[in-house]
């Protein structure tokens, strides 16, 4: 079976931590596999949780008034899912959904806040990387508002 610490080490967002933050982030951390179809979590539901994607694909999808529940992103290997969990009031932005058979690496939000406070280099490093996620995500819900919304010629 393959260790926890593997599974981080060979994850690309994770790339450059050192070997003793990898194995702090360890302690939190659990292989996950979703079917497809599976809701992995609902807009607006507590969340407590993140993944990185090893296999598969994930979509993030939103309720749009007058619109319905529009898909946002598609989210394939290596991606990040999840980032609610790090910013209070730690609800869910999107809801998500596997399209097909998904592995990943699960991690505990609460204790991987926790230790960030704890370790402060660590949690730089990870908030810096998940800014940047919480951008591109954001990029996307725009452009596909847009869209949704753009008038005809």
């Amino acid at each position: 079976m393959e260790a926890t610490y593997e599974l981080l080490s060979s994850q690309p967002f994770l790339a450059g931590l050192t070997p003793a933050q990898l194995d702090k982030l360890s302690y939190w951390t659990r292989k996950s596999t979703f079917h497809a179809g599976t809701r992995l979590f609902e807009e607006g539901q507590r969340a407590d949780r993140f993944w990185l994607l090893r296999e598969g694909h994930v979509t993030l999808d939103t309720h749009v008034p007058g619109q319905g529940t529009q898909i946002v992103e598609t989210l394939g290997p290596h991606a990040v899912l999840g980032w609610s969990w790090l910013f209070p009031p730690y609800r869910w932005h999107f809801s998500a959904s596997a399209v097909e058979t998904t592995l990943a690496v699960e991690l505990d939000g609460p204790g991987v806040r926790d230790l960030c406070a704890r370790d402060h280099e660590l949690g730089y490093e990870l908030m810096r990387r998940f800014v940047e996620v919480v951008v591109q995500r954001m990029q996307a819900t725009r452009v596909r508002l847009l869209d949704l919304y753009r008038m005809p010629s």
